[in-house]
This record gives C-alpha cells, structure tokens and sequence, in this order.
C-alpha cells in the first residue's frame, strides 16, 4: 500500500501529444460541488481535458458534504468503465474499499487536496498540509503575540486537516502560553462554525483570543459572526480563499487565510490520469513506495501561499488575469 511519505515539488510539466479518441473516459469525483474551491477545481480539470481532443469527461460529485453519496459516485463512475479518477477524498474510512475496489478493476484513482493513505491510490496531488498549518500557525502567533486562547474549527476524519493542525500545533509549540481550548467538528455544515461562533461571543467572548479554520468554510462564518456583533480584538486565521473570504480579509476582520492551488490540482490530476492511459504500468496494484525506479510519483505538492493585506490585491488581479484566459 502507497503511504505519503516524500515529496515531488511541482515546478515544470512537459506535455507530450497522444492520439485520443472517445475511448478515453475521465471522471473528477469532487466531495462537495457546490462550494467555490471545488468549482475552481472542475474548471482546471475540465480546461486540461479540453486539450485532449476527443477525449470525455465529467465532474460530479455529492451537492453538499456527503462522504457516503462521494462513494456513491466513485462507483458509479468505476460502473461507466472511467479510464482514470480523481478524487478528492471526503472521509477516507468511507472511500477506502471503493477506491481499492477500483483499482482491483484496473481503473487509476489519484486523490487531490485530502488523500486516503491507506488505500490502494496510486498518489496524492495536493498541498503538503502539514507545512500549511506550520505557516497559519507561525502567523497566529505573531498576531497574538506570543499569548492566548486559540478555538480550531475542523473535521477530524479527513488526514489533510489531521495534517494542518499537527502544523499549527508544531508551530505554538514555541509559544507555550498560547493554548488551543476547544476543537470544533463541524461536519461538512458551516452552520456549526456559525452557531458555535455567536455562542462563543456571548457567553465565552472574553476567553477566547484566536479562531483557526482549517477548512473553506469556517472563517468567513467566524468573520460575519464577529462583524455582526462588532468584535474586534480577535485573531482569524482561515483556509481557501473564495470570494467572501479575501473580502473579510481586506476589512480586516480575518487576519490571513492560506491559499491552495485547487485548480492546479486537478489540472495536473488530469494530465497524469491522460499519460497513465496512455503509459499504462505494469501494475497499478504495486508498492511503489519501495520501488527506486518507480513510474509514478508518491506526492505532487502544489504549493500554498499565506494571503494577508499585504498581498491579497495582486492574489485577486492574478485570479482575473486567469478568469479571463
């Protein structure tokens, strides 16, 4: 079995042309589609397809957070005989035996953003979570000064926030009078972060300094909740940048956020999906992990910035620029 241990930093991508025909067969298996970054995520994936000329493809996926519907629909797309998944990974427990069922069939399945470790994929594109959450971590402490109360909002099954906040801990492990109080899991349903935020500032407002988010919904709830109630003084730390995010930070009530790169995921996802359909490895069934010469990579970092005041203005151009192409 693969194991993310290692890195492949991304930093060049050398495109070989193929004759493609509608034998090929391409499906993203996205865990919420309805949120932004996801959204960003299908566009890189379905702009790669596009270059593979006669090729098809889809991008589906559960409407809202739904581990058991996501593995609903990697079956589905295992029963339409796909030539290659991506898959971002909602609850690894749920996804495991639909992914190793998969590759049993001969079907490629490379995760993106959150990955199942202990399954059978053949790698993991994404951000290398663990230094994403070292960097929110750095920064909450420069912001609180060396001293406070921290609440984190997560959802603890998923390795990828697991990552971030073992990051984030690392991290405050030099301020030890900064104390993380209260875990929040806020399965999949930003209501949570919403509700636990107005009680927080009703009764707890006072003991808590910071709010860390380790996920895309979270901090613009924390955000409206403090607006709305004109609390100033208190550090967020959030994760993503969708639109309502970057503008909280540019009123200055979310001190940063960490930015991924979703649509370069799944852009380079496909890609290698393409080139894996076409040189097709001996096994997909094989501890590459221990294999020197192996075909494939273990771990594809894209990369993440930290995004603040300071730089969100050209973030925000460098995303037009994008749009427009």
């Amino acid at each position: 079995m693969l194991r993310s241990h290692g890195f492949l930093r991304l930093s060049a991508l050398i495109l070989i042309s193929y004759a493609h025909n509608s034998e090929e067969y391409f499906v993203f298996v996205s865990s919420n589609i309805q949120l932004p970054y996801w959204k960003t995520a299908g566009s890189g994936f379905s702009h790669a397809a596009a270059e593979f000329k006669g090729i098809r493809f889809d991008f589906t996926g559960p409407q809202s957070y739904d581990p058991k519907a996501e593995r609903d629909a990697l079956d589905q797309a295992v029963q339409k005989k796909a030539t290659g998944i991506l898959l971002s990974v909602a609850d690894a427990s749920v996804l495991k035996d639909s992914i190793d069922k998969a590759i049993a069939a001969s079907v490629p399945v490379i995760t993106i953003d959150s990955d199942a470790p202990s399954s059978k994929r053949l790698f993991f594109i994404g951000t290398n979570n663990y230094q994403a959450g070292f960097t929110g971590g750095q920064r909450l402490a420069q912001e609180l000064k060396g001293k406070g109360s921290v609440v984190v909002f997560t959802m603890p099954d998923q390795p990828n926030l697991q990552d971030r906040l073992r990051g984030y801990k690392d991290a405050l492990a030099k301020s030890p009078n900064i104390k993380i109080t209260r875990v929040v899991d806020i399965q999949g349903d930003p209501r949570i972060a919403f509700d636990t935020t107005t009680q927080i500032v009703g009764k707890e407002r006072d003991k808590v300094d910071g709010f860390v988010c380790l996920e895309a919904q979270s901090g613009k709830e924390v955000a409206g909740v403090l607006s709305s109630y004109k609390v100033t003084g208190k550090v967020v730390i959030a994760m993503d940048t969708d639109p309502e995010t970057l503008d909280w930070i540019q009123k200055g009530v979310i001190a940063a956020t960490i930015a991924q790169k979703p649509y370069t995921m799944a852009f380079v996802g496909m890609q290698m999906l393409d080139n894996l359909y076409h040189h097709k490895p001996p096994s997909l069934d094989a501890d590459w992990a221990k294999d020197g010469y192996a075909p494939i990579p273990m771990f594809v970092d894209t990369g993440s910035d930290l995004i603040d005041k300071a730089n969100i203005q050209s973030f925000i151009e460098a995303g037009k620029n994008l749009a427009s192409k």
